[in-house]
């Protein structure tokens, strides 16, 4: 089997790459190579076909998916930004190669499709109230600025965080999270059109060595990873208690494999998204104090600060992917972490 994996070259495309690998597939990959992202061009490997190009360009997405059987893309631009001038981009990198990808899809005949998704699409995860399950609204900024983090119900009652499926209502609340769901309602499109076969995957926080350091639009877990080999203390917004699923790559990549393989029996025009996380509900604080006791760094400052993209509590329920398609973590929170504590990272970048 032939395989292009879109965004190859980058943290979770890598990994993609080497699991496909080791399942003795043929593999072609199709990276922009952009600046915020790599710090430095890939080591060389005989048994890829690497292909230099954006997924914006049509004709660099027609030579990269002629020939090959089915199409894992993960090229994107990650992360909440800086602030709302980022938004072009992100809907350009996102949606727009999307978009090309399956124009391009469509003409080669290619009806098998596994692409990078993400939690972002619920917006604040689910809750348990006094009436049930439920949804809170944003969080208003003034209660914020008081400390006042965790949402509460229409009474003014605590709710209670609960892990969230995949038949959740969606509700991205910044940029980043409406070009992923775009991404989903595109490729559903697709595949009602075209008969092809979808796998959404809904990563939650992936982390692992390969991460980039030192760019905005990194992973938290980056974030304190890269303040701590700089000898400074990680930064905690809010009061650290923000709850988090944090999912190791090499088992995201197994998702994406178990994925792969699903979409060659999958019924045509079927397009179905599966939550990626590790099912082992952590907090941002521990994670950055487990990080800083293996590495010997510094304690973590909890700041206070905020971000008004940020949610508060979204934790996944993988129990679609595990029943459906046979997939199982392997890698435990702490087993994890503190590999990524002295693991190393990606090349700076600008």
């Amino acid at each position: 089997m032939k395989l292009l994996v879109t965004g190859g070259a980058g943290f979770i495309g890598g990994e993609i790459v080497d699991a496909a690998l080791a399942r003795g597939w043929e593999v072609r990959v199709l990276d922009s190579f952009r600046a915020d992202v790599h710090g430095a061009a890939p080591a060389s490997d005989d048994r890829i076909e690497l292909l230099s190009g954006d997924v914006r360009d049509a004709d660099a997405v027609a030579r990269a998916v002629a020939g090959v059987d089915v199409v894992c893309h993960q090229a994107a631009k990650v992360g909440l930004g800086v602030d709302f001038s980022d938004a072009p981009d992100y809907v350009a990198s996102n949606d727009l190669g999307t978009a090309v990808v399956l124009a391009a899809l469509a003409r080669a005949d290619i009806s098998r499709l596994v692409f990078a998704s993400s939690m972002v699409v619920y917006g604040e995860g689910a809750y348990a109230g006094r009436n049930g399950l439920t949804r809170p609204a944003p969080r208003r900024e003034s209660d914020l600025r008081a400390g006042r983090f965790d949402p509460l119900d229409d009474d003014g009652s605590a709710l209670s965080p609960e892990l969230i499926s995949e038949d959740a209502p969606l509700d991205p609340r910044n940029v980043y999270a409406v070009t992923k769901l775009t991404q989903e309602y595109l490729s559903t499109a697709w595949a009602r059109v075209t008969g092809g076969r979808v796998a959404a995957l809904r990563y939650h926080n992936v982390y692992g060595p390969g991460m980039p350091q030192n760019t905005p639009y990194a992973g938290v877990a980056s974030l304190f990873r890269s303040a701590i080999e700089r000898g400074e203390a990680p930064r905690v917004f809010e009061d650290g208690a923000q709850r988090r699923d944090f999912v190791h790559v090499r088992d995201v990549a197994g998702a994406n494999i178990a994925a792969i393989d699903w979409t060659a029996d999958a019924a045509p025009g079927t397009s179905r998204p599966f939550n990626v996380g590790s099912g082992d509900v952590h907090t941002i604080g521990e994670v950055a104090a487990l990080l800083s006791a293996n590495a010997g760094g510094p304690e973590p400052v909890v700041t206070g600060e905020y971000r008004l993209g940020d949610v508060r509590h979204i934790t996944a329920s993988s129990e679609r992917l595990k029943t459906e398609l046979g997939w199982q973590p392997t890698m435990t929170f702490e087993a994890g972490m503190k590999e990524f504590a002295t693991a190393p990272l990606r090349a700076s970048v600008r």
